[in-house]
């Protein structure tokens, strides 16, 4: 069983990537936590907490596509070495900002907005990447794997950024971000992979419109892009707004906060092992909406739940529906679409996928304010179990496959 689980590892290249990206999360997830605390510390406002979400998020929406066609135009491996390299300097650039203190708000979301628009390039490179390390056979594994590094690290970089956000500071947390990338840019250059893109006089705007031509030929392609474009603007923001849960809300600090998305994290892993061990299996679809409902009902628990025990289980509930759903989804999309053409259907993937982040985060951010973030969540959980009803039992489509 725990061969079938982690077949992903057998493959070197793979097992090299997993864990040079597993090492840069943690950093990441150190950051994210800390840039929260502090932009909701300095602003005082859940609006600017939303808007640095959506800086973030907002390249991704616009830049992803042309993203998608350079992946398959040049080795992947350079593209994501060039997104690591910016996204360090950002960092290190904050860290230095915040050391001198003379860090502004602006200047964070200015710098939000430069990482976003350097992970809407790495993000269609990678995902068309990961296939490659792989048999097809193994996919479905390999993308679980790559949650649950993504989600482990969500688990322990909160918890080690807690503590030193605590004790040491929040400078110390983005430093320490920007040195993680050295381990992910080692991996890439370690890897022994040939990725030789077909040569073409074609333009950018000609090879977009063969991605989107492509898609709109699978049938049920673009329903998952919908899906997922739906299922994240409405589940994100969740996430995004745990410091107003536990500063406003309970009344707690960081610890608190770190306890949640701690909770959250873990709860995705146990979804992505369950997603591994089950294998390549039938009624994706199916699996993937009933996750979607089960995840909006426990939003809306989470949303009215007064008591931090109660919240923790319902946020471990929300990651393991949350990752399963989008594991079963990716899947489909990967496994739908040809190796040339990947690079350029994964951006569009990326687009809905993300693009749906940085809207239900500005949205969210704007009726926060006006009706309390207990309320907003509730509703968005209510929309996410609709949603999740609509594609199970009207536009079936999705659950058939």
């Amino acid at each position: 069983m725990l061969r079938k689980i982690f077949k992903a590892f057998s493959y070197r290249n793979f097992r090299i990537l997993w864990i040079g990206a597993c090492t840069s999360s943690i950093g990441s997830w150190m950051q994210q936590l800390a840039q929260a605390w502090l932009v909701l510390e300095i602003s005082k406002s859940p609006f600017m907490l939303g808007l640095d979400a959506f800086l973030g998020d907002i390249p991704i929406f616009l830049f992803s596509l042309v993203g998608g066609v350079i992946a398959d135009r040049i080795d992947r491996r350079y593209v994501l070495l060039g997104s690591q390299y910016v996204q360090m300097t950002c960092a290190a650039i904050l860290t230095v900002l915040i050391a001198t203190h003379s860090v502004k708000v602006w200047q964070i979301l200015c710098l939000s907005f430069v990482v976003g628009t350097a992970q809407s390039f790495g993000g269609p490179a990678y995902s068309a990447l990961v296939p490659s390390l792989v048999e097809k056979e193994d996919l479905s594994n390999a993308i679980a794997m790559n949650s649950i590094q993504f989600n482990l690290a969500r688990i322990i970089g909160p918890v080690i950024g807690g503590i030193i956000l605590k004790s040491f500071g929040s400078a110390w947390c983005f430093g320490l971000n920007a040195l993680s990338f050295v381990a992910v840019i080692i991996s890439l250059y370690s890897l022994k992979i040939n990725f030789n893109p077909p040569r073409t006089g074609e333009s950018v705007l000609t090879s977009m419109k063969q991605g989107f031509s492509f898609i709109r030929k699978q049938g049920a392609m673009e329903s998952l892009i919908i899906l997922a474009f739906l299922m994240t603007g409405l589940a994100i923001p969740t996430i995004t707004f745990l410091p107003v849960f536990a500063k406003d809300v309970f009344q707690r600090g960081p610890e608190t906060l770190s306890l949640f998305l701690a909770c959250t994290g873990l709860g995705s892993i146990s979804g992505a092992l369950i997603v591994a061990a089950i294998g390549n299996n039938k009624n994706k679809g199916r699996v993937a909406l009933s996750m979607l409902m089960l995840l909006g009902a426990a939003m809306a628990g989470f949303a009215q739940a007064r008591s931090i025990i109660v919240s923790c289980a319902l946020l471990y509930v929300c990651g393991a529906c949350l990752i399963f759903a989008f594991t079963m989804i990716a899947s489909l999309v990967q496994l739908i679409t040809a190796n040339e053409m990947r690079g350029r259907v994964m951006s569009v993937y990326n687009v809905a996928f993300r693009g749906g982040m940085p809207f239900g985060n500005l949205t969210t951010g704007r009726l926060v304010p006006m009706f309390t973030a207990p309320v907003v969540i509730a509703v968005n959980g209510v929309l996410l179990f609709c949603l999740g009803f609509y594609f199970m039992v009207i536009k079936r489509r999705v659950a058939e496959l």
